[in-house]
């Protein structure tokens, strides 16, 4: 990776980072989009920095809240996500090696409609959901976390729904990403997938992640939760058309 693409790797991660922190969603999103968009490195390069960095930022959050986890929520869902992980990871390494293109617009498509759901807010349930809505949002947030690392819209949309406090919400979905992002980056090591060590300095992100999550707990802007959430679904909107509709213009041959 060179200077430039680094600062921008950086700078990138840092946005994403201050905005997950903020609404509990998107760091993956942002990072993969930005990183699809500008081409800075490989989409599954960026993929695997992206598990390593949700990780750092996870671990960062569940330091104190690990207690409000609801470990029996947590349980379902890791059943589930876990094998669709491994799918997942292994599609991405299929379609980067043959079908580049075909990745791009899988990419776009998932951003679109991660957006067009995270613009709503979901409507509480008056009663909790059953184990099978956990198994099913679990396999898929699974298949998105192994092939992108931005498994976090489906859940979201779910958790959201339930009649449970938020702060179990959030540390409940927080410690999901962490270790879904953990046995991704387990993956990577054990399939004999590690970047070149160029590619590895997207680590240095690490204390940019760290910095950026703690500034936004400290001077969160002055806006509100509806406000911030139309303006990331704004950026993740056009990132994904802009993904996507290049893509399909070359398999067309436009």
């Amino acid at each position: 990776m060179s200077l430039a693409a680094l600062i921008g790797f950086l700078l990138l991660t840092g946005v994403a980072a201050y905005v997950q922190t903020l609404t509990g969603f998107a760091f993956g999103l942002i990072a993969m989009g930005g990183v699809g968009l500008t081409g800075l490195l490989s989409l599954p390069d960026a993929a695997m920095l992206v598990s390593a960095l949700t990780l750092v930022n996870a671990t960062q959050m569940l330091l104190k809240g690990w207690r409000d986890v609801d470990w029996r929520k947590f349980g379902l869902v890791m059943v589930a996500s876990w094998p669709f992980v491994f799918i997942g990871f292994h599609l991405l390494e299929w379609l980067a090696a043959s079908r580049a293109d075909l990745l791009r617009l899988a990419l776009g498509l998932v951003i679109i409609v991660s957006s067009l759901q995270l613009a709503r807010k979901p409507e509480p349930l008056k009663q909790p959901s059953g184990a099978p809505s956990y198994l099913f949002f679990g396999s898929i947030a699974g298949l998105m976390s192994g092939m992108f690392s931005t498994g976090g819209p489906p859940l979201v949309y779910h958790f959201y729904r339930q009649p449970m406090p938020l702060i179990v919400v959030r540390e409940t979905l927080v410690t999901v990403f962490a270790l879904n992002a953990l046995f991704r980056t387990g993956l990577v090591a054990t399939s004999g997938q590690i970047p070149h060590a160029s590619t590895l300095t997207g680590l240095f992100a690490i204390p940019v992640v760290m910095a950026a999550t703690h500034l936004a707990r400290r001077y969160p802007p002055p806006l509100t939760q509806a406000a911030m959430r139309q303006i990331v679904f704004l950026l993740l909107f056009l990132s994904g058309v802009s993904l996507g509709a290049p893509a399909i213009m070359h398999m067309l041959g436009l």
